[in-house]
């Protein structure tokens, strides 16, 4: 095994902070040490949170740790800042917020910038989360940065999504329009003692029956993907043994005023329960499958352009200046360059020309 993956599963907080890093900008030996690091992985709840900017996901984030930690549990945070497409820099002011728990040593706060990735988090995001959870983390927050209406890409990574909604932010179209609102397990209509969050509940709750009829009579079950997971009736019994109620997950809705830390007790049973959904029943454990499944799609799709990019090199760029005069349109010059990387044959002028051997021609 790594020295430093034994040094991270021995809690070793600077070791940890080293391999985040490693992670981050993909240098080392960082590879063999997420591979070593894997295997004791899959104890932490992943809880996302998402939501417009200004929303107060951060202090709302600082009052999920306190509460995770008056419950004794070792909490890790995950906080992406938005890089500057101009500069390539990024604050990663996040955890301003969440000073009170710098001294903790049961807080591990880590910050990401996102690196030009889009979907609201960092391309490394996951692979630091998975060092996290080898760290020891029972509950690992990450907290996106300020979205729109369709980067769901947390919800690919959490076990648990909460979206953080605020009054005043938007008209009531906002409610019903597809996208980040969809994706939500637990609503959290922050800064709740402003004029209009009885408005901003009242549509939350619309959109959520909207979407229940919308799924029953297509015979889709909420998803959180294009590939929906099992079709399922809605509404769904309790378990007659006091379990979580079977069938598809109906999102909460919570009011918090985070500044003042009300609502976190009853925002916090809320994502508990939800909790209790996922692992306790048949639909929830659905619901691990195909994201563990799209996991691996996207892992896959990383993995193959870093290797084409790497394998083509000059090819690939010679296909660009050939699109860029003309001579060869940008669609059979993607297809060219994906069957040169099938065959293992890129010579730059041979994707320009189409001369790309097939696979019976290297036999």
């Amino acid at each position: 095994m790594h020295p430093l993956a034994e040094k991270v599963l021995a809690r070793d907080t600077r070791a940890t902070a080293r391999v985040c890093r490693l992670v981050d900008d993909r240098a080392g030996d960082h590879a063999a040490i997420l591979k070593d690091l894997f295997p004791h992985t899959g104890r932490a709840w992943i809880l996302g949170v998402t939501g417009n900017p200004g929303a107060g996901k951060s202090t709302l984030t600082d009052r999920l740790i306190g509460a995770f930690r008056k419950q004794d549990r070792r909490v890790a945070v995950v906080a992406v800042d938005p890089t500057s497409p101009f500069t390539g820099g990024a604050i990663l002011g996040d955890r301003i917020r969440m000073q009170a728990h710098f001294g903790d040593p049961d807080v591990f706060i880590r910050s990401l910038a996102t690196r030009g990735a889009l979907g609201g988090l960092s391309r490394s995001a996951m692979d630091v989360a998975r060092v996290l959870d080898a760290w020891g983390a029972d509950v690992i927050l990450v907290e996106t940065v300020g979205v729109g209406q369709d980067e769901l890409e947390i919800t690919r990574m959490a076990h648990t999504t909460l979206v953080v909604a605020a009054p005043g932010m938007g008209d009531e179209v906002q409610a019903i329009k597809a996208g980040i609102l969809e994706c939500a397990d637990v609503f959290a209509v922050n800064k709740a003692d402003r004029d209009g969050a009885d408005a901003a509940v009242r549509d939350l709750e619309l959109m959520i029956a909207l979407g229940g009829e919308v799924a029953q009579a297509s015979g889709r079950g909420r998803g959180h993907s294009a590939a929906a997971l099992h079709a399922r009736a809605a509404g769904g019994a309790a378990d007659p043994l006091g379990g979580p109620p079977e069938g598809p997950w109906t999102p909460a809705i919570v009011r918090t005023v985070a500044t003042r830390n009300e609502g976190v007790a009853a925002l916090l049973d809320g994502l508990e329960a939800h909790r209790a959904w996922l692992f306790g029943t048949e639909a929830g454990a659905s619901r691990r499958e195909e994201r563990l499944r799209e996991a691996m799609h996207v892992q896959l799709r990383d993995a193959l352009t870093d290797a084409a990019v790497v394998a083509l090199g000059p090819a690939l760029e010679a296909a660009v200046r050939a699109v860029a005069s003309r001579q060869i349109d940008p669609y059979t010059a993607s297809e060219r360059l994906v069957e040169a990387f099938r065959t293992g044959a890129a010579p730059p002028g041979a994707v320009v020309q189409g001369d790309v051997a097939s696979p019976g021609d290297q036999a």
